[in-house]
């Protein structure tokens, strides 16, 4: 099973960009996107009915914000939109959905660097994202967290982390729930596979950083510990284009 997460920095701009191509060549088994940055009305029935793939979709209040959309070829158990809190939902960030052998929540996190209120917010929604799969949990079956974190983990994880100290989404705190989310089980699915290699999945378009490789990791598959025997491949495909952020997969052998 072959699952991956985009951020696509918006899903209308992504298909003008060969996403429909791009979905059809690849044939992911689950996709999920983030910050598809499009309301209910907008959507067209070219990119909520696509071929062989069941399609669900959360949209922020605010227009042209956040959002996130799930596709897979495998119908899910149930499917169910945010955490649950409001302050959180309203924006759309979250879409959990149960398989045989796992819930997986695509999330669009928080991005902190506006202001401390939203750094506040950003540090809130971790926990509140933890909270909830760890409950997820008692249920008897593994996690899968895949989407857009906001924040690089470590100084490999970053083109230039000496100057970025003091940046949200490298803060020592932001890099602390990353950290206790490990402590709690779960597993970076790439560093799992290459602890060492400098791989990046975000890159500004302000500085024109995807020409000089100047970006940051910070898109993700954490998996509880149960699906680490499950764990084939794990990948960050660069050569994507279409978004400043490209698709990271992984790969579960769940027979």
């Amino acid at each position: 099973m072959r699952i991956y997460s985009w951020n696509v920095n918006g899903i209308r701009a992504a298909a003008r960009k060969g996403f429909l191509d791009w979905i059809d060549k690849e044939q992911p088994d689950i996709l999920g996107l983030q910050e598809i940055r499009i309301q209910d009305h907008q959507l067209k029935d070219k990119l909520r009915e696509i071929d062989d793939y069941y399609s669900y979709f959360t949209f922020g209040e605010k227009k042209g914000y956040s959002g996130v959309a799930l596709y897979t070829k495998i119908e899910p158990i149930d499917v169910w939109y945010g955490l649950g809190i409001r302050r959180f939902d309203r924006e759309g960030r979250v879409i959990a959905a149960e398989f045989e052998d796992f819930y997986l929540l695509n999330i669009y996190f928080p991005n902190g660097k506006s202001s401390q209120e939203r750094l506040d917010y950003k540090l809130d929604f971790y926990d509140a994202t933890l909270e909830y799969c760890e409950e997820l949990r008692k249920n008897g079956k593994e996690v899968v967290i895949c989407g857009d974190y906001n924040t690089a983990h470590h100084p490999i994880d970053l083109h230039d982390p000496d100057s970025n100290q003091q940046t949200s989404g490298f803060l020592p705190i932001e890099r602390k729930w990353l950290d206790k989310l490990e402590d709690h089980g779960y597993i970076d699915t790439y560093r799992y596979f290459y602890p060492e290699k400098e791989t990046y999945s975000w890159w500004s378009y302000r500085t024109r950083a995807r020409e000089r490789d100047a970006g940051w990791r910070i898109d993700y598959h954490f998996v509880s510990e149960g699906l680490k025997d499950s764990l084939k491949s794990a990948e960050v495909l660069t050569e994507v284009m279409g978004s400043d952020h490209c698709p990271v997969t992984i790969t579960l052998d769940l027979d």
